[in-house]
């Protein structure tokens, strides 16, 4: 696989710096692997930090911004940031009111997070909260749905924590929205090549030509099947329907829809697909509100892309449709 790099240990530093001078006006490194908003906020607020594995891009560093996220920390490809990384950004986001961290179902994560939190409550006495984004449906059934892990359905909640953030809501309200946010989303990827980190050269898994997996993980985790590629239709239908066995969209229901590229699918390609899904969708009397269609969360150079749908009412839809600015997601 070829890639425009230059040293593959450079890869996400000299990733985060270019982002960053692209988009001073949004983004600022405090430490290398740090991102924090250009500008704090100038009155006392929630701070959300969000913390993971690079390799994702937009997630999870791309949605720092107003009306969104204060801080990330970030890790190496597909490695969870480092405990005292992640004790660092709960200090730069605190501004008086706490600090919601939300970030995706990962071990490694959690665990960090976890010696952070201690840390800072320790040290610096800031009180701290934790949702977890746990919306991939593929990753286990419902009954389990504490082992999901999380993938491009956690922007949701970004963005309506930040919006609730920025209210100056209190950091038991901000925590409430995003957990509300989480449990009425729901996602499912499928994927139909692999990706390539940097450091290592090849591929991270072996997938045929003509073959898809349909729920893959967004680090090659295995999904639910791998057969012969199917339609555009076919799959939309798929990934709609083990959607809606869940959320059960009805006549009066509002939704938003993620029509995701996990890196290399192309815009013709996902609306295709979204295609599909919206008439799936108006069949059940449920109205599209605010659909999004691109790259919000990916996997490298993955081909393939994944089904989000968050189920809103007139709260959560408030808090969609509220400002928000970062370099991939401006309301």
């Amino acid at each position: 696989m070829k890639k425009i790099l230059n040293k593959p240990e450079n890869y996400v530093d000299e990733t985060l710096a270019g982002l960053c001078l692209a988009h001073s006006d949004i983004y600022r490194q405090t430490q290398p692997r740090l991102i924090t908003r250009s500008k704090k906020a100038d009155k006392p607020k929630v701070g959300i930090v969000t913390g993971g594995g690079s390799g994702h891009l937009p997630v999870f560093t791309g949605y720092v911004g107003e009306g969104l996220l204060d801080v990330a920390a970030v890790g190496d490809v597909f490695a969870s940031p480092s405990a005292d990384l992640m004790a660092d950004a709960i200090r730069e986001a605190n501004n008086g009111l706490g600090v919601l961290l939300l970030y995706g179902n990962y071990g490694g994560d959690i665990m960090n997070f976890d010696m952070a939190t201690e840390t800072v409550d320790f040290e610096d006495d800031i009180r701290c909260t934790t949702v977890l984004a746990a919306d991939d449906v593929a990753s286990a059934k419902p009954e389990e749905a504490h082992k999901r892990r999380g993938v491009a359905g956690m922007i949701y909640g970004f963005k309506m924590a930040g919006a609730k953030a920025e209210e100056g809501a209190t950091l038991d309200e901000v925590t409430r929205i995003a957990q509300k946010t989480m449990e009425n989303t729901r996602t499912i990827g499928c994927a139909l090549t692999s990706c390539t980190l940097p450091a290592v050269g090849h591929p991270t898994f072996e997938i045929g030509e003509d073959e898809m997996e349909m729920g893959m993980g967004i680090h090659g985790e295995p999904g639910i099947w791998r057969d012969k590629l199917r339609s555009a239709d076919d799959i939309a239908q798929e990934m709609f329907e083990r959607l809606q066995t869940e959320l059960s969209l009805k006549t009066g229901d509002k939704v938003s829809v993620l029509v995701n590229s996990l890196g290399a699918t192309p815009l013709e390609e996902l609306y295709i697909l979204y295609n599909k899904i919206a008439q799936l969708i108006n069949k059940t009397g449920a109205t599209i509100v605010h659909p999004l269609v691109g790259r919000y969360a990916t996997s490298m150079e993955m081909t393939g892309a994944s089904l989000t749908l968050c189920k809103l009412d007139d709260e959560l839809e408030t808090l969609m449709n509220a400002p928000a600015h970062c370099a991939f997601w401006r309301v």
